[in-house]
């Protein structure tokens, strides 16, 4: 039954056809009142959103009149390039397992252009009820969505009793990917801030439709062999608009969500009748700030109740660098614990300075020897303000009403958790003088992305293949979240 309603959505999925769903076809009629009771649309008529309309409407037509501010929407090749058959796709080597060892991720070619995508394959059959809810969702949100920085769904189908979901092959794999293999004391601040600025871009267009991510974090942020970086996890996004109205805000906590606690807002985790809105992403924004910064992520090894207590009671993550760790600690030796926690005790100076986040070469050996520029610390204390209505008395204290940086002045507006939009044009993302496919392959060395799979035929060159699953062995795809 289950691979049967998926069967009826698909179709939804080719931007050419317009199938007709009957009593006849099944369980075709049975989809559409379970997708009316279980997705979050906002009226029945978005059940149009699942195929192209006759009259040949947008569906997002909703949604058009304030997006002309936004990137230009991209012509529709994401879904109808590739073919939805199993046949036409060689798979080559396993990346991963994920959703409890329900979804395998397979590197695969796709025969007609030769063109190597990510395929993962989900036994339908053994999914729940809620899995399969938390699935439609996302197709549902994957349909509607159609943005340069949100990572494309190119094909979707069945295959047997399997949901076959067909992207891009991000060839850099995940920042977290590359935090733990290259990168485990943080990145430089130039290399932070490319990537951020993309992830700001695909929020805003989110925001803008709507709609609240609740999953950002560095390992649903991947990034391309030409330096895009591409947002994805969006199982867990939620939508604003209720009745076709869009609501202040919401209150709805998001499921499956143990493994991105340490990223979410205050005023998501306490659940209270305030609710939240999508400046909740702009905490998860500056978490993953830290994340890239610092090489871990705050709050990871505290018990849940404790961190939300930590979280509710102001505790704020800071950038690890000389002026938030005493020079006592950068005198002593290296260690990944304590001094790493990435909550902020108390002001340190001192030792050894380099700007931009980059190591000093008398730094003694310690990571954090680094200094991070003033404009970046600012960023990510906007980013975590506890309240998005009030501005921080200690924030003013220490930057006053204007904070000069240079030859510019960071303007009052940031003082609060701002929107997406707004804090795109923050200050810090000054430095960034080159298009990102120009700049992040080089700030990103000694790295390579994964683009050589010539040889790579399982059936004909096993030792190929080992080779191939070796290199990949780094891609940590159970938090990948496509």
């Amino acid at each position: 039954m289950i691979v049967s309603l998926f069967q009826a959505s698909i179709y939804a999925f080719k931007p050419e056809t317009s199938p007709t769903l009957t009593a006849n076809s099944g369980g075709s009629m049975s989809f559409l009142r379970w997708v009316s009771e279980k997705l979050s649309v906002e009226s029945l008529r978005d059940l149009e959103l699942f195929r192209e309309q006759a009259q040949g409407v947008s569906p997002r037509k909703a949604h058009e009149d304030s997006r002309d501010s936004l990137t230009p929407r991209p012509h529709r090749d994401a879904m109808g390039s590739f073919l939805p058959d199993s046949n036409l796709y060689q798979l080559l080597a396993v990346l991963g397992k994920g959703l409890d060892n329900l979804m395998t991720v397979n590197l695969a070619r796709y025969k007609a252009t030769g063109e190597h995508v990510a395929i993962r394959r989900i036994d339908l059959e053994s999914c729940t009820n809620d899995m399969v809810t938390y699935l439609q969702s996302e197709l549902h949100v994957s349909k509607l969505f159609h943005h340069p920085s949100i990572l494309p769904y190119k094909s979707v189908f069945i295959a047997e009793n399997e949901l076959w979901v067909i992207t891009p092959f991000m060839a850099y794999g995940s920042a977290r990917d590359l935090i733990c293999s290259n990168f485990v004391d943080g990145m430089s601040e130039l290399t932070i801030a490319y990537i951020l600025h993309g992830m700001l871009k695909a929020l805003e267009y989110i925001h803008h439709m709507g709609y609240v991510h609740r999953s950002v974090k560095a390992s649903h942020v991947l990034i391309s062999a030409d330096g895009q970086v591409c947002m994805s996890g969006l199982r867990s996004i939620f939508s604003l608009i209720r009745h076709g109205q869009r609501a202040k805000v919401v209150h709805d906590f998001p499921q499956f969500s143990i493994k991105v606690l340490p990223w979410l807002s205050p005023e998501v985790l306490q659940q209270n009748l305030q609710g939240y809105d999508s400046r909740s992403d702009i905490y998860s924004l500056g978490i993953t700030a830290c994340e890239l910064a610092n090489g871990h992520v705050p709050f990871k090894d505290m018990p849940a109740t404790q961190m939300l207590l930590e979280k509710l009671n102001g505790t704020v993550p800071c950038l690890l660098d000389t002026t938030t760790i005493p020079p006592e600690e950068l005198s002593l030796k290296p260690s990944r614990s304590g001094a790493d926690s990435g909550i902020c005790e108390g002001p340190g100076a001192g030792g050894a300075r380099h700007s931009n986040g980059e190591p000093s070469s008398s730094s003694g050996g310690h990571p954090y020897n680094r200094t991070f520029s003033p404009q970046f610390h600012h960023f990510v204390e906007v980013c975590l303000q506890r309240d998005p209505e009030k501005r921080s008395a200690a924030f003013h204290a220490g930057f006053k009403m204007f904070v000069r940086t240079g030859f510019s002045l960071i303007p009052s507006c940031f003082f609060c958790r701002p929107s997406a939009t707004t804090l795109s044009g923050h200050p810090f993302f000054k430095q960034m003088k080159r298009r990102p496919s120009e700049a992040l392959p080089e700030l990103l060395q000694p790295v390579s992305p994964i683009t050589s799979f010539e040889g790579s035929q399982p059936q004909d060159s096993p030792s190929a293949l080992a080779r191939l699953e070796s290199s990949l062995s780094h891609l940590d795809v159970d938090d990948w979240d496509f």
